[in-house]
């Protein structure tokens, strides 16, 4: 007989809740979860991300696991356990086990004004998209966040990235004053101000004051006053436990279902998991938890217990990482306790790091750090033993960073799915041999990532050795590869593989010898034995397509073309019966073109203005614009004319990977910046530039990389970051996958290139002041030699003799490859 699981709430604890549940293969249990949003669960702990992308869809968790119920905009009102039935305002559900994992709303302080228009809280998606409307409406100037933690830092980034002046305040004497100590304090203060950022700590507000149109000015406690347009009260958050005391529930001390080390309340038959838990365990008599790990640990208990297991909850680990602002701030264990403490400052990089031991300094009880992070996954695995080198070593190592390190195989490595040294070392005798492995199989750097850096050293203990190799004819990484062919002025691949390789090459390492070649030594990329190491693509300087015909994609800068160009597009088609589309990239492919007719299709092209779209090339490929401030309502700069600028400047420019760019007007990003290697999107102020997004089988959002820039140091950071990725980059190794695999990531990238921290800078400038002097169109330069021309033959026997074998059928007006296998699916009735 099937017994009713009903949880109530669907955010992330809920969410892990049911995953556990369907991981351990309950069977008999009919599961149904009643949620109040309107939306399935998704990651609270990135809200934030939200404004990278205002799209509710990159936060998604993945919905219910298969055969739950999910009952959204259904919000549990009332409990009756003498009935086992929970009510919504739908109607009443029975249950045999209810899971309470209602969450916690946002605290608003008691003060005036608090609900005047221009007032938001900071907890869910629609609270930020009400307070982006609000904000992005003209005259909306000055923000303020009332609360310095992580929840008010976080949203002050949001009034940044909404273009207000903006100003945080605290009434705690420090910024998060729960987190950090005063030293630590002090130097996150100093990173945010230098942001642009106004802090007012030890001060608190005594009343907001407006009108109907909105919230004018914020009174200070000690008689001072601000000029606000927006308010985002950050003050903490407090436990949904409206339903325990007409359900006869105990609630803890400062609120929160009060729930034993099993996470049961009085009740066997109810649960409570998360933020609206109050966890007594040790004598303890209640805390609730405002961190997702904690939650999650109840989640796996609960799932455990309800399916006949024992686990117990034992004292959370509420260690934190977070980079706020930009700045790495973490927390882990009892920073605060009596014992001895280290303490390193460094005023010049702005980096804070405490330790704190025991008196007899064997036993790390926990610690802080500021501005520089990189210990704490190390750090914080070490927390309850001792610590795996000198304290000093661990805070500031000399020579290379590294430090040696011992950890007992029951520290825990990833706090966020319990997985220890043990497991991950188990994993990696058992064959895991990169991280991708030790995710797959441990669930380790699966949540908050902070322990990636952590499992790389385990696998280089563990004698797992990443290979470098470009390929069997080289034992080099293509970097490595790239700096010989720099440094030794090599200019050719068989000079390359005869002093540097072995045997003759293969169609691995050609193409991408290839490429270095064509990025250092700036020529025809088909002229001499460059030619022969081509893949098929650049061989003809056209995409082939699956019948043996090539597409042919001239360049349209920007997306910008005039009518008489256009016409011409259209009359090439025309005359050589050649397919139509207009891609993704704003720009017209004509598909359908035999070998030999590229030439003649490309002198009519070139003669009108067209060059070389490069759609063949590991190279750019398109800087895909919006109209901008010439045309819309909204636009604020000039994209049209900085996209044409930078794919003129670009063109050509070979790469490990193909890349996409592109430029937004405005906020509204219709240009889907921060889906490209590189996109810009303008601001009042200037361009903000991400880095490293990609579409493509594995998506990822671009990150935002620098703000407010002119267009001169725009290009200025491009020209570096691209230089930089053509450098060091493997083969075919997209932008966002080198940064991903990048020691440092996005921060050493700012070093590098910002801040010129490995002294290549005035180098990188210089190799792509080279690239777009020595610019040349492939096609035009074809055209000009009849000996280059000679390559365009389907026979070279018979170089007027067309392929027999490529054959058309008509579908929708226009010539398709003749199918031999099932027709395409189509929609009936009248298109």
């Amino acid at each position: 007989m099937s017994r009713n699981l009903v949880v109530a709430g669907h955010g992330m604890v809920a969410q892990r809740f049911l995953e556990a549940f369907a991981d351990r293969g309950a069977d008999g249990w009919t599961v149904t979860v009643l949620a109040e949003e309107h939306r399935p669960a998704y990651d609270r702990v990135r809200l934030s991300a939200w404004f990278d992308t205002y799209d509710a869809a990159d936060l998604d968790l993945g919905g219910a696991p298969a055969g739950v119920e999910l009952r959204l905009g259904q919000a549990v009102t009332a409990i009756d356990r003498d009935r086992r039935v929970v009510v919504t305002p739908a109607g009443e559900t029975p249950y045999d086990a209810l899971v309470l994992a209602t969450g916690s709303r946002a605290f608003v302080p008691p003060i005036a004004g608090a609900d005047l228009p221009g007032v938001f809280v900071y907890r869910t998606i629609d609270d930020l998209e009400q307070l982006r409307e609000w904000s992005t409406a003209n005259g909306r100037r000055v923000g303020a966040v009332l609360g310095g933690g992580l929840l008010g830092l976080e949203a002050a980034n949001a009034l940044r990235l909404l273009g207000l002046e903006t100003h945080v305040v605290e009434f705690a004497p420090r910024l998060m004053p729960l987190q950090v100590d005063e030293g630590g304090g002090a130097v996150l203060r100093r990173h945010i101000e230098a942001l642009g950022v106004t802090v007012h700590t030890a001060r608190g507000c005594a009343g907001l004051e407006g009108g109907p149109d909105g919230v004018t000015t914020m009174r200070f406690n000690d008689g001072g006053e601000l000029a606000v347009d927006v308010v985002v009260v950050a003050a903490g958050i407090r436990p949904r436990d409206e339903l325990a005391e007409a359900a006869g529930l105990a609630k803890g001390p400062r609120g929160g279902f009060l729930v034993d080390d099993s996470c049961a309340t009085a009740d066997p038959a109810v649960w409570a998991i998360g933020e609206c838990a109050s966890l007594s365990v040790e004598g303890g008599d209640g805390v609730c938890y405002g961190l997702v790990a904690p939650g999650y640990a109840m989640a796996e208990v609960v799932a455990d217990r309800i399916t006949g297991g024992g686990s117990k909850m034992a004292l959370p680990d509420t260690s934190t990482k977070l980079k706020l602002l930009g700045v790495d701030v973490a927390s882990f264990g009892a920073p605060f306790a009596p014992g001895l403490d280290v303490v390193v400052t460094d005023q010049v990089t702005g980096v804070y790091a405490k330790l704190l031991l025991t008196d007899d300094a064997k036993t790390l009880l926990g610690g802080i750090l500021v501005g520089d992070a990189s210990a704490y996954p190390t750090l914080r695995a070490s927390l309850g033993g001792p610590l795996p080198a000198a304290p000093l070593a661990m805070l500031a190592p000399a020579g290379d960073g590294a430090v040696k390190m011992d950890l007992p195989g029951t520290a825990q490595v990833c706090s966020c799915h319990a997985v220890t040294k043990d497991h991950v070392t188990d994993a990696i005798a058992g064959g895991c041999a990169d991280v991708a492995g030790l995710k797959t199989c441990t669930k380790a750097g699966t949540g908050c990532g902070s322990c990636i850096p952590l499992l790389k050293q385990l696998l280089a203990a563990g004698g797992v050795a990443q290979s470098k190799a470009l390929c069997e004819h080289f034992t080099y990484s293509r970097q490595e590869l790239f700096d010989i062919i720099r440094v030794r002025r090599v200019t050719s691949f068989s000079e390359l593989v005869s002093t540097y390789g072995s045997g003759r090459g293969c169609d691995i390492c050609k193409p991408a010898i290839a490429s270095i070649l064509a990025t250092t030594n700036p020529g025809y990329i088909l002229d001499g034995e460059q030619a022969a190491l081509q893949d098929t693509n650049d061989h003809f300087l056209a995409n082939i397509q699956r019948d043996g015909t090539y597409s042919v994609v001239p360049r349209i800068p920007g997306g910008e073309i005039t009518p008489e160009k256009l016409i011409v597009i259209g009359e090439v088609a025309r005359d050589f019966g050649l397919y139509t589309k207009i891609t993704g990239g704003q720009r017209i492919d004509l598909f359908g073109a035999r070998v030999e007719q590229l030439p003649v299709i490309w002198q009519r092209l070139v003669e009108a203005g067209f060059e070389s779209g490069h759609a063949y090339g590991k190279a750019l490929r398109t800087v895909k614009s919006c109209v901008g401030e010439t045309w819309c309502r909204y636009g604020v700069q000039d994209s049209v004319g900085l996209a044409i600028d930078l794919e003129l400047r670009y063109r050509g420019l070979r790469a490990p990977h193909k890349l996409k760019s592109a430029v937004s007007g405005c906020a509204r990003e219709c240009a889907e910046a921060r889906s490209k290697d590189f996109g810009i999107i303008a601001t009042e102020n200037g361009w903000n530039l991400y880095v490293a997004g990609n579409g493509g089988f594995r998506p990822r959002h671009a990150d935002l990389f620098l703000t407010d820039l002119s267009t001169e140091d725009l290009v200025r950071y491009i020209d570096r970051f691209l230089m930089y990725y053509i450098r060091t980059a493997d083969r075919l190794q997209r932008t966002a996958a080198w940064l991903e695999a990048m020691d440092g990531g996005l921060d050493h990238l700012r070093d590098v290139i910002v801040d010129d921290s490995l002294g290549l800078c005035a180098e990188l400038d210089a190799q792509m002041a080279q690239h777009v002097t020595a610019y040349a169109d492939e096609w035009r330069a074809t055209l000009d030699d009849p000996d280059r021309l000679a390559r365009f033959v389907s026979f070279v026997n018979a170089p007027e003799t067309p392929d027999p074998d490529i054959t058309f059928e008509v579908e929708r007006g226009q010539k398709v490859p003749t199918r031999q296998g099932p027709v395409p699916v189509t929609i009936g009735g009248a298109r």
